[in-house]
């Protein structure tokens, strides 16, 4: 559990947008917004988006919009949905990241290209272009594109894969400092 929990860690920093040490919807406003602002985004195309980036962060991390959670609330979580049942939270997490990179794939291509995925990560609070670049070149784009169910696929490793040895890009992005 203990390299999970380094991951889990690591996915809550990068969930705490604003950079105040919890997670909240102050983050999901600041996401949603700044990836449609990024996306030049309008009207309704804007507005389905905020409300999908809502519906998932509601869904998946906060369960209502109320809620602060804090890096020991979100350990205890993963942690204890994952040792209850594993295949159950690995369904979870599959389900997690389809649904936020399908919000992501503004243009529906089911691909992501580099200016989508720098967007993506600028819009949960990541600047650093370069890192960025560098994540997404750990990917192996092919023709400038990632099929979108490989970075799905790469979240769910990386949400629940307790094998150290297993290559893991999102992690490694993470600890370089994206």
């Amino acid at each position: 559990m203990e390299f999970l929990n380094h991951k889990w860690k690591l996915w809550y920093k990068s969930l705490d947008v604003n950079h105040d040490g919890k997670i909240s919807f102050a983050d999901v406003e600041e996401s949603r917004s700044k990836f449609a602002e990024l996306h030049k985004l309008l009207g309704d195309k804007a507005s389905g988006v905020k409300i999908d980036m809502e519906g998932w962060w509601i869904k998946y991390i906060l369960q209502s919009k109320d809620r602060e959670i804090s890096l020991e609330q979100f350990l205890e979580r993963c942690g204890s949905e994952y040792q209850a049942d594993k295949a159950k939270y690995t369904a979870k997490m599959t389900e997690c990241f389809n649904v936020l990179f399908d919000v992501i794939d503004t243009n529906k291509d089911r691909s992501i290209e580099l200016s989508e995925y720098i967007i993506a990560f600028q819009a949960f609070g990541h600047e650093n272009e370069n890192l960025v670049r560098k994540s997404f070149e750990l990917l192996n784009p092919k023709d400038g594109l990632i099929p979108l169910k490989d970075i799905v696929n790469s979240w769910i490793q990386f949400t629940t894969s307790d094998d150290p040895h297993k290559k893991d890009v999102v992690k490694e992005s993470f600890e370089e400092g994206v």
